[in-house]
């Protein structure tokens, strides 16, 4: 059996555009949630900093997180969001269960 793919990403939002990424990061989730591979998509919004958020990420296996990367929801989402943040893109760090 192969090992799922997880990850977290982390992204901030320019000044004034917290709402408007939380808002994009929302209607994608729920995008990325009927994906058949994808096992978690939990998007939350930092309490104490809410410009800055954090996705945590789980694919059955790597075939179905590069089935993700090719939706086709996943370019405008990521062109949208680029434009909203500080960083020019999410942070990704993939992660191991142990």
């Amino acid at each position: 059996m192969s090992e799922p793919t997880i990850l977290h990403a982390t992204f901030t939002a320019r000044p004034g555009e917290g709402d408007r990424v939380a808002a994009l990061l929302r209607d994608f989730a729920e995008a990325v949630r009927t994906e058949p591979g994808n096992v978690v998509f939990d998007a939350t919004r930092v309490l104490d900093a809410p410009d800055s958020f954090f996705v945590y990420e789980e694919y059955v296996d790597e075939a179905a997180f590069r089935a993700h990367l090719a939706n086709p929801a996943g370019g405008p989402f990521n062109a949208a969001l680029q434009e909203l943040i500080v960083e020019p893109s999410s942070v990704l760090t993939f992660l191991r269960r142990l």
